[in-house]
């Protein structure tokens, strides 16, 4: 779900926190920040925030400017509301931090695309399309990600971030189908329980996809198939997201001598049931899988769990992504340590405007005595 609902979006002034008496965090421990777009702090605000960011041990950060909707960096692609982009790059390389540009990839809620290319979003298995009937929320306006005239319009975003010289890489959020099944600490909130796959959240159905389908298996996955045929269309609809980032976007990003991350959903054993995210298979340079413990009620020792298989499974470097939201300072602490052990290259904080002084001081702390 989009993760900027579930925090506070205000900015404390960084000119106005204390600054933090300490080293960056040992070699070996990268750790990371997503940052929702967030234009109002100035450039003096920007420039001692991400000073204090590298002090606590966070080497790479995650600005958001692409959220389905308005550009925030020069595109000429997509709708510009501000190179908010341009601004923080030349902040974060004088603090030594990477910048690794935060966009979403399927949810397209461009008016005009939405108009002119209704056909290229996904449909679920009631035949209902997330251009005008999509889950949950209304921002839940996927593309279908195995239509190639959808994999181009993603890729072209991807190819203009590339080209952007002072860029680290491109980081992908929402490369999936929309959720079959929500995490379980979410299903208050929604009004729902989902202890199976209902019809209206089970996406991948769209003409096009059938059609594909069909010509492969000789079967409509909207008609009643066996169980045989049943597992070859679960197959069939992780490989549109998997084609997708290695088909298109993984060579696009290489091809401006981009690093290329996503922000994935545990495992790949609740992505692949969950979000049809069969990440590891993906051809990325590092995965940050979003180990949002609170969402699906379990504890930090999930975490360091999750952590091990999703290392296991992506023979990449692997970050955990650790979500701030109503977490004490000691099980932030925890929450670290289980992510280090268990195998995770460092973490990746949302967000970064909840970490404060103390929480910096945590994570500097938790990331040392974890690799001591």
């Amino acid at each position: 779900m989009n993760r900027r609902s579930f925090i506070q979006r205000s900015f404390a002034a960084a000119a106005t926190l204390s600054s933090i008496d300490a080293k960056p965090a040992k070699a070996g421990v990268k750790n990371w920040a997503w940052i929702p777009t967030n234009t109002r702090p100035t450039l003096d605000q920007w420039k001692s925030r991400f000073e204090k960011l590298r002090a606590a041990g966070i080497q790479a950060i995650l600005p958001e400017v692409y959220a389905g909707r308005e550009a925030f960096f020069a595109s000429t692609h997509l709708p510009v509301k501000q190179d908010w982009l341009g601004m923080l790059l030349p902040l974060a390389k004088a603090a030594g931090l990477e910048v690794h540009a935060w966009m979403w990839a399927m949810p397209c809620m461009i008016p005009d695309m939405v108009k002119a290319h209704p056909d290229w979003y996904n449909v679920n298995a009631k035949g209902e399309s997330a251009a005008d009937k999509p889950a949950y929320v209304p921002y839940y306006k996927f593309l279908d990600p195995g239509r190639p005239e959808a994999r181009e319009w993603v890729q072209a975003t991807v190819k203009e971030l590339a080209s952007i010289p002072e860029l680290t890489g491109i980081h992908l959020d929402y490369i999936r189908h929309p959720d079959a099944i929500l995490p379980s600490g979410l299903w208050k909130k929604y009004n729902i329980v989902q202890d199976h796959v209902f019809p209206e959240y089970d996406y991948g159905y769209t003409e096009y996809e059938r059609g594909e389908f069909k010509k492969r298996y000789g079967a409509d996955p909207m008609q009643k198939m066996d169980a045989k045929l049943d597992g070859k269309w679960f197959q069939f609809r992780l490989e549109m997201v998997t084609g997708l980032v290695n088909g298109y976007l993984v060579p696009a990003a290489r091809a401006g001598k981009k690093q290329i991350t996503a922000a994935v959903f545990p495992g790949p054993s609740l992505a692949r049931l969950n979000v049809r995210q069969d990440w590891g298979r993906w051809k990325l340079d590092a995965f940050l899988p979003m180990l949002y413990h609170s969402f699906y009620q379990e504890t930090p020792q999930w975490v360091g769990k999750m952590t091990a298989e999703g290392v296991h499974a992506a023979r990449k470097p692997l970050y955990s992504g650790l979500f701030l939201g109503g977490m004490k300072d000691t099980e932030f602490a925890e929450t670290i340590t289980q992510a280090l052990r268990a195998g995770a290259g460092g973490v990746s904080i949302f967000a970064e405007n909840g970490l404060t002084d103390e929480r910096l001081q945590v994570l500097k702390s938790a990331s040392e005595k974890a690799r001591a």
